[in-house]
């Protein structure tokens, strides 16, 4: 838990908060730095303060809110200021439209069962704005015990207008609400008693009128569109709010054009394409744009339909048209929303894919039949593929105009951030300071490639860090108030970052390599300083990250590897510090045009970590040119990953060298090379041992000595992994040794020098193995 701070600190803080306006005020902080205070210190307008920012961020009096302003009325005398937060909540709450749509008209024509279907839904209507009459004085009362002396404001002017209205409007209310039903008793086959159908009108046309009067108060504060104000709420999007907002305007100015008699319909489409990686709010950009095209009645129904390939695409001829015309039927008055519109299209797909059928019926809907220019379509997906399947159809392009592109970006850092505090808001948590920051570290971890799922992925490690807290404190018996609503470091830190070994102390450990380590230590320090230069202002030089690795096999690249990329992580050059192997089959397909995919799904599992291609030169063999295309594929990427990717080739030496001359520019990335000279034989000893050891097992000093004189004249090639395989062959022979053999030792861990003799008879076999 953080430390708490003085209750001045606490005073000064909360001076500086009243002095911003309701809208700048940050429920975050506010709820973090109540979470920290003594009880005794948390005033009624540090309360006041937080149901002001929770009501400013969700827009509508939640159980939260209920409870801040129950422990305000409870302590009696209240402040101006928590007055004049709680006048603003009740204008916000009272700042409503009664009856969207009207009350549905009943005709003395209409037929009985028509009367009471229409009676039912007046009733209903009548009944939902009882309650929220009731609801309002109830807010009233809240007002008048908080706000004992007037305030000098307009807010209260209008609240005060709407409480005095009140009595009245829920009078009338309740008497249309009689009269409705009395009038349906009436019914009976073709006669309704038309006095009591007068009543009945005489009585809605009073609630009319109180209504409008209500809505006339605040007729001038709500000018701006309600799907407007839900867009500014939202986290980032900056540059998509001003066109968004620009093509309001220009709506609302075609709007006037036509109540001034003059041409409207100028040609401008409604029809969009947004882009954008995962989590950037593709759909809800979607659903307020239809939104926005209802309420300034440039299209009837606000209805939005959501499809994709599985709604719109069948499995044989004519099925296709038939449910994609379906899908626009129930569209028709509204907006079609069809995300990743490219999936109906699929590359390379054959006769047998009726993808292009559904585009085709699309586009013809929109452009001519009973639908054209009642709905609106908006496709989305992600950035690449949606420009790449408009080019591939010249018909569909040409219905949206390049002027309703809207590219969603990713969300900074500190939009993230915001948006992991909200939704912990949402559900009733507040972040301590070092939640906020593992949060970051996690982010920045997964923040790799453009599959990174924005706020997406924010919420799913919000959703884990309150299941890993919650199952901790039920399993330790320990759910406190505090565990229930802060969420603190500890549960957003993954198995990793808890419990991992330094790299550089696994790198001293491995046997030999003196040189190796030598040098990866040289670079190490190299990248240290560097970053110091750069956190003092200074000028630092270009850091090589790539490197190639040379020796024969089973000489430790692919652990010195793993080690190495660590050691970037730790050192804040890597985000993920994973390694992923790849060797020419991971990279070259057998055929043209899938090596260059082949190559960037390997360099996509290694972003944020560390590619090691084993047998580089590898590449460059065979009839075909298939792996010079990984080789360009390969710098191609990365020159296009940059920070988030180290690639490091692997190989003899002799042949690494060509391959480096083979093409310049992978020749100008791979400048730092470290050779992995063969290990010696008192070397190859210890690494056996170790396996040994490792095992369970243990030898004689007479066995070792056996050992390390048959190293010295074996052909092995200072081949690390060689000695595993005889470790494991001798475990084998020992075993059949101790079940069948003559000997019958007690020690069952006890290696002997005839439990070797493989390594003895088969020197050859074992000089050849670890490639």
């Amino acid at each position: 838990m953080e430390q708490n701070l003085s209750y001045q600190s606490w005073n000064e803080q909360l001076k500086e908060i009243k002095e911003n306006s309701f809208s700048e005020l940050d429920e975050a902080s506010i709820m973090r730095a109540i979470q920290q205070m003594d009880s005794e210190e948390t005033s009624n307008e540090w309360k006041a303060a937080a149901a002001a920012a929770r009501y400013e961020r969700k827009h509508k009096r939640d159980e939260r809110i209920n409870e801040l302003l129950k422990e305000i009325l409870k302590s009696g005398e209240l402040s101006n200021y928590t007055c004049t937060v709680i006048i603003h909540i009740a204008e916000k709450e009272m700042d409503i439209t009664w009856f969207e749509f009207g009350f549905p008209k009943i005709r003395e024509t209409d037929h009985s069962q028509g009367k009471k279907k229409k009676l039912a839904v007046l009733e209903d209507m009548l009944t939902k704005a009882v309650s929220q009459a009731d609801y309002f004085l109830e807010m009233k009362e809240v007002v008048d015990k908080a706000c004992q002396s007037p305030l000098d404001m307009d807010t209260q002017e209008r609240v005060s207008y709407w409480v005095r209205l009140l009595p009245e409007l829920k009078e009338v209310l309740l008497e249309a609400k009689a009269d409705a039903s009395a009038y349906k008793e009436t019914i009976t086959g073709i006669y309704a008693s038309k006095e009591k159908k007068k009543n009945l009108d005489q009585a809605v046309q009073k609630v009319e009128e109180l209504t409008e009067q209500w809505e006339y108060a605040s007729a001038e504060e709500n000018a701006e569109s309600e799907a407007l104000q839900k867009l500014s709420r939202m986290t980032g999007l900056t540059e998509v709010k001003k066109k968004v907002e620009q093509y309001y305007y220009y709506l609302q100015y075609e709007k006037e054009r036509g109540r001034a008699g003059l041409q409207v319909g100028s040609g401008q489409s409604l029809n969009m394409i947004i882009t954008g990686n995962p989590g950037t709010g593709k759909t809800s950009i979607a659903r307020l744009i239809a939104e926005l095209y209802f309420q300034m009645g440039v299209l009837p129904e606000n209805n939005f339909v959501e499809a994709d390939r599985s709604r719109l695409v069948g499995a044989y001829v004519g099925q296709t048209e038939e449910k994609t015309k379906q899908v626009i039927e129930e569209a028709s008055g509204g907006v079609l929303f069809i995300d990743e519109a490219y999936a109906l299209k699929r590359e390379g797909s054959q006769g047998s894919d009726y993808g292009q059928a559904a585009v085709d019926t699309i586009v013809s809907a929109m452009t001519s039949g009973e639908h054209a220019g009642k709905f609106a379509v908006i496709m989305a997906g992600y950035p690449d593929e949606m420009r790449h399947f408009l080019w591939s159809n010249p018909g569909l392009r040409s219905r949206f105009p390049t002027s309703n592109y809207i590219e969603l970006p990713d969300y900074t850092m500190d939009e993230l951030l915001s948006i992991g505090e909200k939704a912990a808001l949402d559900m009733d948590f507040t972040l301590s300071k070092g939640a906020v920051t593992e949060m970051r570290k996690r982010l920045e971890k997964e923040q790799v490639d453009e599959s990174f799922g924005n706020a997406r992925a924010v919420h799913q490690i919000l959703n884990e860090a309150v299941f890993k807290q919650g199952a901790a404190a039920a399993f330790n018996n320990s759910i406190t108030q505090h565990k229930m609503t802060v969420l603190e470091k500890e549960a957003f830190e993954t198995e990793d970052s808890t419990h991992a070994n330094e790299p550089l102390e696994e790198l001293e450990k491995l046997i030999g390599l003196r040189s190796v380590k030598e040098e990866v230590k040289q670079l190490s320090s190299f990248v240290q300083i560097q970053k110091q230069r750069e956190n003092h202002g200074l000028p630092s030089v270009p850091i090589q990250l790539h490197a190639v690795f040379t020796g024969p096999p089973g000489t430790g690249k692919t652990t010195v590897a793993a080690i190495y990329s660590r050691i970037l992580k730790q050192l804040g050059l890597l985000k993920r510090g994973h390694l992923i192997t790849a060797g020419r089959s991971d990279l070259v397909a057998g055929y043209t045009g899938q090596t260059a995919l082949k190559t960037k799904q390997i360099i996509r599992r290694a972003l944020g970590g560390v590619l090691f291609v084993d047998e580089a030169y590898s590449l460059l063999q065979g009839t075909q040119d298939f792996g010079k295309e990984a080789v360009d594929t390969l710098v191609e990427e990365m020159t296009k990953h940059n920070e988030n990717l180290v690639v490091i080739l692997a190989g003899y030496e002799a042949p690494v060298k060509k391959l480096l001359e083979s093409n310049p520019g992978i020749a100008s990335r791979f400048k730092k090379q470290i050779h992995f000279p063969p290990y010696s034989p008192e070397e190859l000893l210890a690494i056996l041992e170790l396996y040994i050891e490792e095992y369970g097992y243990a030898m004689e000093e007479e066995t070792r000595n056996m050992l390390y004189k048959t190293l010295e004249v074996t052909e092995i090639n200072g081949n690390g992994r060689a000695m595993k395989d005889m470790v494991e062959a001798a475990i084998q022979v020992q075993a059949y040794h101790l079940v069948h053999g003559a000997d019958k030792r007690e020690n069952l861990k006890l290696l002997k020098k005839e439990d070797f003799a493989l390594l003895m008879e088969g020197e050859d076999d074992y000089g050849n193995r670890g490639n």
